[in-house]
């Protein structure tokens, strides 16, 4: 039987064991810690293995084979504030995975647990199902204090179950009854949830009533150009499908996008490219659907990431951070589409009142902080000092992203460029530009443009908004490569994730082969603590290298590994440890003791 000891308030650091001083500050926490002491679940004998293990080992029997995270991150989580978690066998981890997306204040912010005390003890109900209630009043005053101003005006909110593949359930079925149609317009490597629906609307769909587009991106262009021409072919060929009569697509009930592919590979969408898609389905009567799941409430340096473009979207799906790390999914729509009969989409968990006062917690927090300017920003230099190792890393075949949405993708350089979809992999979009002439150009002429077309012109029905509250798009480069991009490497991404776990750092997995790693960090972030998460980073892949120079990385398609990454020397820091100067912000001088040095 497992019993309990005390943690000491300091704990000995170092990159290769996880293991974080207790000293550190983080957002929400008293300088002295961002723990005060605590348990530790431990064996009742020092024969015995740690009772966290046993855990473990009792998930496995007992739970589903369908779950995800516990494969890859085997830690057992007992305490955690902001960017930091603590295991029941007293490691400490900086969590770059912040519940998928949904840790918009990172964990247990002062601001969330006061609200949610706060209904606690006044003896509110928890379970009202849709009842108006003071609690739900506030938040729909909250949410619609921050919505796209052409949508906040004619809007309607209705509460799903708590997931967001619920709210995309109910979109689908909502533009479906307000139009009379079925089929729905989806794009490549898209991810809109798990149930039925849902799926349809997918990447990975089959035999669905759902008409697949091409979703452009400059490192995998599916026309193998990428950059502006990428966008606008993608865009003609959308327009080509709802307007040939021969297509096989009939007028479709909608059009669902993210205006970043998540799940897809961390994929921004170009702005002129979605002020293309609102102006297509405005011109068709075709409802514009935005899944903003994940890219909601700041993560990608805009309040919503449609605001980055300027186009306001008929329907928005929101779940994640907008229940301020509890379960709540919603949809909001222009009033006009609200026909819906009485129980037409209904949930017995649509009004959870925890989940509702600690959303418009982190709403206002996010909103009344400047959490929006703070992702662009920060993002900006992450990206940038990203871009800056994979001149040292031939593996890292692209960074991409927007605000603290943030994608590395990991490649086989050695590999056949044939083998891999044909992209785009200079300075554009995400793009790098690696040195030693490994990507050549081409002088292909440019796409005819069609008369009086203006790709970059804002062209939404509600009148673009410019860049409210957003980052700037990032400029394409007018070249594409001469080879398609190396081919993809899910095991040694899967490695790296590995690596990152053992110094410490929570990392996930996404794209079309699972070969690209992501960061979604609490927007809450310091600068100290991204320093510290790029030099983990850092360091695991300068490991990850040196295993894979000595053929140590390998596996099947799918990103089984076989073999084990060594561990590393003192000299895995060369290369990482101008992370931590360059991240800070300009002026600002390193000295002695500098957070931004330790492990924190």
């Amino acid at each position: 039987m497992a019993v309990t000891e005390r943690v000491p308030e300091e704990a000995p650091t170092g990159r290769a064991t996880g293991i974080s001083p207790a000293g550190t500050s983080l957002p929400g926490t008293s300088p002295a810690g961002a723990f005060s002491a605590g348990t530790a679940i431990v064996s009742e004998s020092p024969g015995e293995r740690p009772a966290h293990e046993g855990i473990l080992r009792r998930q496995s029997a007992r739970e589903s084979a369908a779950r995800t995270y516990a494969r890859a991150l085997p830690i057992v989580p007992v305490r955690a504030r902001g960017l930091t978690i603590e295991g029941a066998d007293g490691r400490r981890y900086l969590d770059c995975l912040s519940g998928a997306g949904t840790l918009a204040l990172g964990h247990n912010h002062p601001v969330v647990l006061e609200a949610i005390r706060k209904v606690l003890d006044s003896g509110a109900p928890l379970h009202v199902l849709d009842l108006a209630t003071p609690v739900k009043d506030a938040f729909i005053t909250e949410l619609f204090r921050t919505l796209p101003p052409g949508l906040a005006d004619h809007a309607r909110v209705q509460f799903c179950g708590p997931a967001g593949t619920d709210a995309v359930e109910a979109a689908l079925k909502l533009v479906r009854a307000a139009t009379g149609r079925t089929g729905v317009l989806a794009f490549t490597g898209a991810y809109h949830g798990m149930t039925a629906g849902s799926l349809e609307a997918s990447g990975g769909a089959f035999d669905v009533r759902v008409a697949r587009l091409p979703y452009p991106q400059d490192y995998r262009c599916p026309f193998g150009v990428g950059g502006e021409r990428g966008a606008e072919l993608a865009a003609r060929w959308t327009e080509s499908v709802l307007d040939d009569p021969k297509s096989g697509v009939r007028q479709p009930a909608g059009m669902i996008l993210e205006p970043v592919q998540g799940e897809g590979g961390v994929i921004p969408a170009p702005d002129a490219w979605m002020r293309r898609m609102r102006q297509i389905t405005a011109d068709r009567s075709i409802p514009l659907i935005a899944d903003e799941v994940q890219t909601g409430v700041g993560r990608t340096g805009a309040f919503w990431a449609v605001e980055h473009s300027g186009v306001t979207p008929d329907v928005m799906v929101l779940s994640k951070a907008i229940g301020g790390s509890l379960p709540l999914a919603i949809v909001v729509y222009r009033d006009d589409l609200d026909v819906w009969e009485p129980g037409a989409h209904a949930g017995t968990f649509r009004g959870n009142q925890l989940a509702m006062a600690a959303g418009t917690a982190t709403l206002a927090y996010v909103r009344e902080n400047g959490l929006t300017a703070r992702a662009a920003a920060l993002g900006t230099r992450m990206l940038a000092q990203l871009r800056n190792l994979a001149q040292d890393f031939p593996c890292l075949g692209d960074v991409r992203g927007r605000g603290l949405m943030i994608g590395v993708e990991l490649v086989d350089p050695e590999g056949d460029c044939r083998h891999g979809a044909s992209g785009h992999t200079g300075v554009g979009r995400g793009g790098i530009g690696h040195a030693g002439g490994r990507h050549g150009e081409t002088d292909a002429p440019p796409v005819a443009a069609h008369a009086g077309d203006d790709f970059d012109a804002p062209t939404d029905r509600a009148g673009a908004d410019g860049d409210a509250g957003a980052a700037t798009s990032r400029t394409a480069s007018p070249s594409a490569p001469a080879h398609g991009p190396f081919p993809a490497a899910p095991a040694l991404a899967a490695a790296l994730q590995r690596e990152c776990l053992r110094r410490g750092l929570i990392v996930e997995l996404g794209g079309r082969h699972a070969s690209v790693v992501r960061l979604l960090p609490p927007l809450t972030i310091t600068d100290e603590q991204a320093a510290a998460v790029l030099d983990r980073l850092a360091d695991a892949l300068a490991a990850v290298s040196r295993a894979q120079a000595r053929g140590q990385v390998s596996g099947p398609p799918g990103g089984q590994v076989r073999g084990q990454v060594g561990g590393t020397g003192s000299g895995d820091n060369a290369r990482s440890n101008r992370l931590d100067r360059t991240l800070r912000p300009p002026g600002q001088v390193p000295r002695q003791g500098d957070p931004a040095n330790r492990a924190g």
